[in-house]
Parts: structure tokens; sequence; C-alpha cells
């Protein structure tokens, strides 16, 4: 019997794949196959993850998603050296924990630039002739379980990541066409740095409050990574604009 998790011959380009989440996917792709091309702001933290990546012809692209207006043509560029493209995890991301009445524009512009616009930017781009694989292929986001539930102080984070899943689904609808599957992830709570700097503005008993909200224990990027790789693979082709929380029980609630 055919492995459906099989990434055997694929080109998939990681987003934020420098550390946490998109790290660890990027390790995990590998392991089942895929031929990566790693995106992040840092170079020399883009080589420590090729470092740990099974081997074969994995690229680094060292590339800045604030500017957006050069995405399209630097993924065009990038199908062009590597071949076309079977999948876009898009990781990168920023996290701030601040109340409204404290917000500025510049917050608002900053969260909403890397993990909505930078997301649709990519969309448009692999849909690209040329991008994409003649075959069809995949995208996906990573949301959060705060796009689906309230808490206190995330307002403008979870505006993005419930933005990512209006426009996950709608888009599903367009790409279709084109034979490509989009779907968004919606972690709660994991291990990474992020999480550990989001710790430290914490008291010890707010900390402990976030953690147990899933029922299961905080979870690490690994488990975030299973799930994307589920859904790049042939395991999820009758699944498309679809949001796949992977959050230990924190939704249960």
């Amino acid at each position: 019997m055919e492995n459906s998790l099989n990434l055997c011959g694929r080109n998939i380009l990681v987003t934020g794949a420098t550390s946490g989440i998109g790290r660890e996917t990027a390790i995990l792709l590998s392991n089942l196959g895929a031929r990566l091309v790693l995106v992040g702001r840092r170079e020399d933290e883009l080589v420590k993850t090729t470092k740990l990546l099974k081997k074969g012809d994995h690229i680094i692209e060292p590339f800045d998603l604030n500017d957006l207006n050069r995405i399209q043509e630097w993924v065009k560029k990038i199908a062009n050296n590597v071949g076309s493209l079977h999948g876009i995890v898009h990781s990168a991301g920023l996290f701030l924990i601040k109340p409204v009445r404290f917000l500025s524009i510049d917050d608002i512009h900053a969260l909403f630039s890397v993990n909505v616009y930078a997301a649709i930017a990519l969309t448009k781009a692999f849909r690209q002739k040329g991008v994409v694989d003649l075959k069809g292929g995949n995208i996906v986001l990573l949301s959060s379980v705060a796009g689906i539930l309230g808490d206190s102080g995330l307002s403008a984070y979870a505006a993005t990541k419930g933005a990512l899943i209006a426009f996950t689904k709608s888009a599903a609808i367009e790409l279709s066409k084109d034979n490509i599957r989009i779907n968004c992830v919606a972690p709660a709570m994991v291990k990474t740095n992020m999480t550990d700097n989001m710790a430290s503005l914490l008291t010890p008993n707010q900390q402990d409050k976030q953690v147990n909200k899933s029922i299961l224990g905080m979870g690490s990027p690994l488990d975030v990574a299973n799930a994307i790789a589920f859904l790049l693979s042939n395991g999820a082709r009758w699944i498309t604009g679809s949001v796949l929380v992977v959050d230990g029980g924190y939704t249960a609630h």
C-alpha cells in the first residue's frame, strides 16, 4: 500500500523556517522526502535549519516578507531556479499581547503585514503559471485558536488569525479551478521561543492558567508540523478551505 504521507519529489517553500514551528515543519517534510526552500530574515538561522534536515538539494532564501510588492516576482524567480512548486507553508508570523487601549496603528500594520498580507501575496504568487506544478499544489497557512476564541490582550493578533481563516475559505473556492488546495492549521500554545517570550510577560499563575487551557497540556512544534505535513500530503486530497485545530483540547471548553 502506498504511503499517503510520502512527499518525495515535491518542492515545498516554508516561511518562518528559522525557528519554532517553521523549523520543525521543514525537518519533518525533509524526512518525508520533500525538497525544501527555506525562507526567513536571518540567513544564519536558515543555515542552522539546513543542518537539521535530511540530506537533499535544499536551498535557503533569505527574504523579508514585509517587502510585499516583491513577493510575486521573488516566488517566480525561485520556481525558475528550483522547478515548479508543489506547496507553500506560511509559518512566519508576528505575535503581540497588548490591550486595545494601548494599540498603535503601527502595531496593527506590522501584525497584518506579515500574518495576513504576506499570506495573500504568497497565495497570489503561487498560482502563477510556471510556479505551481501542472498537477496542482497545496498551501497551508498558520492560523491560531486565537482566531476562533477570544482572549484578553490578543485582539489585534486574533484579528490577523481570524482573517487567515476567512481568506482560506474563499480562496479555496477560487483556487480549486487551478487544482490548488488551501487550508489552515490553528494551534494553541506550543513551546517555542515566541511562547517563552510571551510567558516572560505573565505571572507564574497566569502562565499556569494559559497552559491548563489545553487539557492535554502544552504541545510541541512537532505536533503542529505533523498536521501541516498531513494537509500537504495525498492523505488530505479531499480537504480544502478547512481549519485543522491542533490545540490539545483548548477549544473543547
